[in-house]
This record gives C-alpha cells, structure tokens and sequence, in this order.
C-alpha cells in the first residue's frame, strides 16, 4: 500500500469517527446534521487534519498531494462509494461491471468496453462499500451477507445497482446507469433509433390510445424508449407507472406528467413478511383512478391483471418485456398468465392478448447502436396462435422497410393521430 493510500484510509478512519460521535451528540439532543452538513464536516475535518500534519513534518519529507483530491476520496469513502464515484460521474460510462475488487470493467456509450483501475484495496473492503450503500441509499436499509446474499437497489441519480456474494465465487457489483436526458422520440430518431416515419407511427400509437409492448434484450434500450413514448402522453391524462425498480424517472419531468404515481414492488422482510409483488401493484394500480397503466417490466404473474386492465378500457397502457422478436412475445405472455394460476386454456389466454395489445415494438442493441428493428400489429387469434403483422423491418444499417400494410381501421385511426409515411398502403380491415 503505497504512503498516500495509507494517508487516506487513515483520514478516512477519522472523519468517520468524527461523524460518528457528533451523530451520538445531536441523537442525545434529538437532533441530527442534514447530508449537507455533514459533508461539509467531513471536508473541513479532513482540510484541518492535512494541515495539522504538514506542520508537524519537514517540507522535504511531505510527498506530492493534490489536498482537494484528497478531501473528494476520503469524503467519498466516508459518505459516498469510496472510488466508484469517479466512474459515477463519468457521462461516458453506461454500465459498470465489478468482479471481486480488482476487477472492474465498464461499458461505454459507444458500446465499447473498457478496465479500469481497483474500486477497493480487498473483496472484503468492496464488501463494506456495498453494505454503505444499502445502509445510506436505500429507502429502507438493505441487509448484504451470508444470509441475504444479493442486493438490489436505486442510486439518488437513478442508477440500478445490483450486487451479489457467498453464492459467486467473489462478490460482484454491476450498476446499469440511465440517461434522463434522453427522454424524446426526437432525441433517438436523431441517434439513429428509427426515422422519421416510424417516429411518426411511435407518437401516433401513443396518442390514439394504442396498447403496445416494447420488447428487446438486456441493455437494448427498452427503458428509453417507454421513456420516450411516455412523453408523448397528453398532460393531462393520469399516469401509474409499476415497477420493480424505479427506473421511468418520471419525477424528472414533472413539468409534462403533472399527475402522476409511481409504485414500486417491495422483496419480504428477514421473517418472510411485507413482500409487495407487481401483481399485487397492478391491481393497486387500477384502483388509483389511471388514464393509463405502464408496467416498467413484464416477467410473471403481474401479466394477467396487466392484460385485463388493457382489455377492459385502460387503453394507452405500455409495458416492456425481454424478448428476441416481436413474435417470441405473445408464447411468453401466455407462459406468465399460467404463473399466475388463473387456469384458463392457452386459447383463452390467446383471446385476452389479442384483445388487449395493439402493436409489439422490438428494439435491440447491435455492435453497440441500438435500432427499432420490427414493429408489429395485432390481429387476432388463431386458437393456439396469435395472428399479427409485421408493419416496419429494420436489419443492421439498411432502410427501414415496411413489409406489410397496417389495417384500413388501424391506419385511419392512426392518422387522426398525426401518423403520416408513404409506405403503409392501406388493406381492408
């Protein structure tokens, strides 16, 4: 370990001490320091000690420091996520992958992926900084040890932090960071997402009320794009979004989303109890007066509750699943209704999706740029199949193609929407 690591842990030692016993003092007053403050403490122990040290010893002997580039570590060890922070504030990285604490691989933007140096001295040491951030992140503390294993939480800036021990050969940390500020169908269209056409159809689905299931693999953009369709949601229309993380971010435009509620699901206590499922949260949801119901992600049995509200008049509702084609999708949904223990025959089931889903978007992410790749609309039911049609194809870097024509009906109501291409020739419906 070299001097000023030794410097650091050592300060970073005291100004934990420090905060811990001036929390008992204001606990006995029944009083406590805002975040804030106690950063600002912490700095101020930190600044106060360098310069009690370098009093002490010769000039000669005080090696090279930059005193503020100090000050940020020992704050960010103490208060913070010690060295992840720095790949924290980077724009540039996507996903940060850690394996063990010497480990530590990053995702870009640009899809390519990147080592970069240690986030902690042992596994032990990247142990405590993931239980620190269980402790002073999470709404409710989170426990992280040989009897719960694995912890799943929000950062304050949104990123989805999961981690995992005893049941990996080392502990593993892996934070998927989202971009906010891509929130706009003209944003991705201008990164390539889609064209201007399929822009079009995306808004129009949006504004007629279209139910629709965004559809891609992990890291493809899912997210995003349900970002993105939201705000194409009138302002006045009330929004419930269900989730098992809050990932939507909706409270960042609350200048376009002025009435919404947010859910998140909730994992049993250590006695098994207070587990809040997205099942139970779709139907929570329903009671709570929405315009429209958006389930971040589809995986279980929140599908059926999920399918009737569609069907049943909450039209404009979205959800995302994991899939690899938009025809993979309807097999899995019919595979979650049954784990919901409903009983109904595969045909019935086959009747509630094409009732209740208008269009599958599947998005995936390929050599890094992500790309709306196939759009289908629903319609019908064949007993064991459900019918669609593909409407938009993308492959890699070709054009946008658009395969077969919408509906007559489906297309009319469309462009009452403001849907407008040349290339969706109208069928009777």
């Amino acid at each position: 370990m070299t001097s000023e690591s030794q410097m650091i842990r050592s300060l970073t030692e005291l100004v934990a001490d420090v905060l811990a016993d001036q929390r008992l003092r204001l606990d006995a007053n029944d009083t406590h320091l805002s975040p804030e403050q106690e950063i600002e403490t912490a700095k101020n122990t930190v600044r106060a000690e360098l310069t009690r040290l370098a009093a002490k010893r010769p000039l000669d002997t005080w090696p090279p420091i930059d005193e503020e580039a100090v000050v940020r570590e020992v704050v960010a060890q103490v208060l913070g996520l010690g060295r992840l922070e720095a790949l924290l504030a980077d724009p540039e990285v996507s996903d940060i992958h850690v394996r063990g604490h010497d480990s530590v691989w990053v995702k870009l933007r640009d899809g390519r992926r990147e080592r970069r140096r240690a986030i902690a001295d042992s596994d032990e040491e990247l142990i405590s900084l993931i239980r620190r951030a269980g402790t002073r992140f999470s709404r409710t503390e989170k426990r992280f040890d040989a009897g719960t294993p694995e912890l799943n939480m929000q950062l304050p800036d949104g990123s989805r932090l999961f981690a995992v021990m005893e049941v990996s050969t080392r502990p593993s940390l892996i934070i998927r960071r989202h971009r906010f500020e891509l929130s706009s169908l003209d944003e991705l269209r201008e990164r390539d997402v889609f064209d201007h056409e399929v822009q079009s159809l995306l808004a129009a689905m949006v504004r007629s009320r279209r139910n629709v299931v965004i559809a891609g693999g992990t890291g493809s953009g899912k997210t995003t794009l349900l970002r993105a369709l939201l705000n194409e949601v009138p302002q006045n229309e009330r929004i419930v979004t269900i989730e098992d993380a809050y990932e939507l971010g909706l409270e960042h435009f609350a200048d376009r989303h002025p009435d919404y509620d947010a859910l998140q699901s909730r994992s049993a206590n250590i006695e098994g109890e207070g587990e809040v499922t997205l099942a139970d949260l779709t139907r929570m949801a329903l009671r709570m007066d929405p315009d429209r119901v958006i389930v971040g992600e589809v995986r279980g049995a929140e599908a059926f509750p999920m399918l009737m509200a569609m069907s049943q008049g909450n039209n404009g509702s979205m959800c995302t699943m994991h899939a690899d084609g938009t025809r993979s999708v309807f097999p899995k949904l019919a595979a979650y209704v049954s784990m919901a223990s409903t009983g109904l025959p595969v045909e019935t089931v086959n009747v509630i999706v094409a009732s209740a889903i208008h269009f599958v978007v599947f998005i995936e992410n390929r050599d890094g740029r992500r790309r709306v790749a196939s759009i289908c609309e629903v319609v019908d039911t064949d007993g064991n199949n459900i019918i669609s049609n593909e409407i938009v194809s993308r492959t890699g870097n070709q054009r946008t193609r658009w395969p077969f024509p919408l509906r007559t009906s489906t297309r009319q109501l469309l462009e009452q929407h403001g849907f407008r291409t040349d290339h969706a020739v109208m069928v009777t419906a």
